[in-house]
C-alpha cells in the first residue's frame, strides 16, 4: 500500500482580502506544473474562504483543496462567532483542521471539544486533519508518546474504521512551532511511528498503514526533503512557509520527489 503525500498550508490569522487573493493566485502559479502526486490543501482565514476557493477552482488543479482552520461542533443555532460544517461546505471547503495546538493551548479547547468537532465534520462530509503534539515541558519530561496517545485516543473516540480514510493525523510538536526549532528527522520519525503503532491498536494494521501522518513542526524548504524521506512521515502541515509561495512550492516539490511510503 502506498500513501500519497499530503501538504497543507495553514495561513492562520494572516492576509487580507487583497493579499489572500494574490497569495492563492501565486500559489497556483508556483504549483501548476510541480504538484503531481501530492495532495495539497490551503487553509485561509474564514473571511477569505470564498475568494481563495474561487482562485483554486479556476486553476483546474483538482488536487489542491480548500481547507478551513476550524469548525464548530454544533450544526446551527445561537452560537455567536461559530462557523458550522454546513457553512464551510457552502463555501467550497473540503477539509478542516481540528485540535491545532493554538486552539488547544491558546484558546483552551479540550480533547472532548476536539472530538466533538472532528465527529461533526466527518458527519457533514468533510475530511479532517486531527492535530496532536506535546509542549516543551512535556517533551523534556519524556511524555511525547503519552501526550500523543491521549490526544489521539480521545480525538478519535467514536470514529469508525469506515471513517478513518477521511482522517489525517498531524503531529505538531508545540515547542517547534514558530520558534525556529525543529525536531530532528529521527525524533520526528519516532513520534510518527509511535502514532502509527497506536492506530494499529485502536483500529487495525491496515488502517494504521493507510492513514497519513503529517509533520507540523516548522517544516521549511531546507529540511522538508529529509523529513518527508522518513518512512512514517507523509507530508507536512506548514505554517509560516505557506505564506511564501516559492517556499511552499519547494516543500511540495520535496514531497513529490519522495515516493509515498507504506
Amino acid at each position: 500500500m502506498t500513501r500519497t503525500h499530503f501538504v497543507g498550508g495553514n495561513w492562520k490569522m494572516n492576509t487580507n482580502h487583497t493579499s489572500a487573493a494574490k497569495l492563492a493566485g501565486d500559489l497556483v502559479g508556483e504549483l501548476h506544473d510541480q504538484a503531481e502526486g501530492v495532495e495539497i490543501a490551503v487553509f485561509p482565514p474564514f473571511p477569505y474562504l470564498i475568494t481563495v476557493g474561487q482562485k483554486l477552482l479556476g486553476s483546474g488543479l483538482d488536487h489542491i483543496k480548500l481547507g478551513a482552520q476550524d469548525v464548530s461542533q454544533h450544526p446551527d443555532g445561537a452560537f455567536t462567532g461559530e462557523v458550522s460544517a454546513a457553512m464551510l461546505l457552502d463555501c467550497g471547503v473540503k477539509v478542516v483542521l481540528v485540535g491545532h495546538s493554538e486552539r488547544r493551548h491558546v484558546i483552551g479547547e479540550t480533547d472532548a471539544v476536539v472530538n466533538a468537532k472532528l465527529k461533526a465534520a466527518l458527519a457533514a462530509g468533510l475530511d479532517v486533519i486531527l492535530c496532536v503534539g506535546e509542549t516543551l515541558e512535556q517533551r523534556e519530561a519524556g511524555q511525547t508518546d503519552r501526550v500523543n496517545k491521549t490526544q489521539i485516543t480521545a480525538g478519535l473516540k467514536g470514529v469508525s474504521a469506515a471513517q478513518m480514510p477521511r482522517v489525517t493525523i498531524a503531529y505538531e510538536p508545540v515547542w517547534a512551532i514558530g520558534t525556529g526549532k525543529t525536531a530532528t528527522p529521527e525524533d520526528a520519525q519516532n513520534a510518527h511511528k509511535a502514532i502509527r503503532d497506536l492506530l494499529a491498536e485502536l483500529y487495525s494494521g491496515h488502517i494504521a498503514e493507510a492513514t497519513r501522518i503529517q509533520y507540523g513542526g516548522s517544516m521549511k524548504p531546507g529540511n522538508a526533503a529529509e523529513l518527508v524521506a522518513q518512512p512514517d512521515i507523509d507530508g507536512g502541515l506548514i505554517g509560516g512557509a505557506s505564506l511564501k509561495p516559492e517556499d511552499f512550492a519547494r516543500i511540495v516539490q520535496a514531497a513529490a520527489a519522495s515516493p509515498g511510503t507504506a
